[in-house]
């Protein structure tokens, strides 16, 4: 259709006024059979399609997930989560395991059997080692370490749990955005060729602009099915975080176009170094280690062990009840644990060099994520103060021009292709924005399925820990 501005005057003569009659008659004779001449010109059914419907509910159809409701049921359901406190429970079972005495002993004990009962001696014996050295409670001060260590390994977990499943929210909410604005880019590009459509039948514009505007609602139907393809896959992404993956695509409730956060580097930086779990466990390690190594230094204490014996037949001393008591000890002549000393030592070490590796590597790791973030927030400032209204006000007066004459097909072209690609551009700046400042608020956790996570141990629960009774328990030959 052709606006007309009352106010100004058309004459025979003008473009307008011309431009306005062919366009009447173009509407009057379409409804006769001479139209049929033109048929093999206009856009063709398969260019023009109906608009799928796409799969998206309304909040009709569903109350709709908050980023919230998302996050509890991903604590809840994520299987790296519940590992994680697994893991936690396993190191207090070995905390309470290494502290535990060795039992006790007992049997029977039988001697000259055989000798027709002249010399038989039948008894109980027992027997107990003593473990000396606060042996015991130096196992649990390394159990209670490493166990200190595995919370803040449950702690980083959750973190990473969150992060994945913030940024995957995020990205669920900007694919329905690309999803309307593709769809409304078809729109304007299947008005562009209803215009050009009504220009051609009355030789006013050639048949290559015909060509060109069914191309570009070729490429707006791609740039639409790559939006519905996107969302799909954002909610693949969001059930398998979340931990459940029968979650049915539904709305979800949030604002992803909201003002960007203002975040400093340094601050980001401290805060990063003094909250982030992954340097509390690295400090675990630490006192783990420094733990472990005072109870090397108490293993050459020995032990004692006291055996007894009651013998309630002996037939060698008139058959009446005698008994026997034993203690050993052993002495650290040879084996002194010198290397169990000096391996725990050199993990201490290393211990401490990690710690000081890992503040490195958060300082490093945050440099490019602080880069990303700084670099899509002034694009998304820059898209929303600027290039976004100017690019509306140049394709609504372009579309105008060319209606009126007063422009070519190219300049029309020009203006749908900048604003589809400024539209497009401010999502991707906006989806750069929220993913790293998502990062940088979850200490640059992420990654909560994968099999080794960053930041994670190669120690198992009991490494360093001993699970077994100390010391040997044996019977003295009598």
């Amino acid at each position: 259709m052709f606006n007309i501005n009352h106010n100004v005057f058309l004459t025979p003569r003008s473009g307008a006024w011309r431009r306005l009659v062919v366009c009447c008659c173009i509407a009057i004779a379409s409804n006769r059979a001479v139209a049929q001449s033109h048929v093999n010109l206009r856009m063709a059914d398969s260019v023009l399609p109906a608009a799928e419907p796409i799969p998206l509910p309304t909040p009709e159809e569903a109350a709709g997930l908050g980023l919230e409701d998302l996050e509890q049921m991903a604590l809840s359901c994520n299987p790296s989560v519940q590992r994680a406190a697994a893991m936690v429970a396993a190191a207090g079972g070995t905390w309470v395991q290494v502290g535990l005495a060795p039992n006790p002993s007992v049997g029977y004990e039988g001697q000259q059997i055989g000798s027709g009962g002249l010399a038989e001696q039948h008894g109980v014996l027992f027997s107990q080692e003593i473990v000396r050295g606060g042996k015991l409670a130096l196992n649990r001060a390394v159990a209670g370490n490493e166990r200190m260590r595995l919370e803040q390994e449950l702690a980083a977990q959750r973190l990473r749990v969150l992060t994945d499943v913030r940024v995957a929210y995020f990205q669920v909410l900007l694919a329905q955005r690309q999803i309307d604005l593709t769809n409304n880019l078809t729109q304007i590009g299947q008005q562009s060729a209803k215009t050009v459509d009504a220009l051609y039948r009355s030789q006013e514009v050639g048949k290559s602009d015909v060509l060109q505007a069914q191309l570009e609602i070729e490429n707006s139907q791609i740039l639409a099915e790559n939006a519905r393809n996107r969302y799909a896959a954002a909610w693949r992404s969001l059930s398998a975080v979340i931990g459940d993956p029968s979650l049915a695509p539904q709305a979800l409730v949030g604002d992803p176009l909201g003002d960007p956060q203002k975040i400093d580097f340094d601050e980001a930086l401290g805060r990063l170094l003094a909250l982030s779990p992954e340097m509390a466990a690295a400090s675990m390690a630490i006192s783990r280690a420094r733990a472990a190594i005072e109870r090397e230094r108490v293993e050459p204490v020995p032990n004692v062990t006291v055996q007894g014996l009651v013998n309630w037949m002996d037939n060698g001393i008139n058959g009446k009840p005698d008994g026997g008591v034993a203690v050993s000890v052993p002495i650290p002549v040879f084996n002194r644990n010198q290397g169990g000393v000096a391996r725990a030592q050199a993990e201490l070490v290393a211990a401490s060099r990690a710690r000081d590796q890992l503040e490195l590597d958060l300082r490093n790791r945050l440099a490019p994520t602080f880069e990303r973030y700084a670099n899509a927030r002034n694009q998304v400032v820059r898209y929303r103060d600027v290039i976004l209204p100017a690019a509306d006000e140049s394709l609504d007066l372009t579309r105008k021009t060319y209606t009126a004459g007063e422009t070519n097909y190219v300049a029309l072209l020009t203006a749908q292709r900048t604003y589809s690609h400024t539209q497009l551009g401010y999502l991707e700046a906006v989806r750069a924005l929220r993913i790293s400042e998502v990062q940088i608020d979850g200490l640059l956790l992420a990654g909560s399925l994968e099999t080794a996570p960053s930041g994670s141990s190669s120690l198992e629960v009991g490494d360093g820990v001993q699970t077994e009774p100390v010391g040997a328990i044996g019977l003295v030959p009598q």
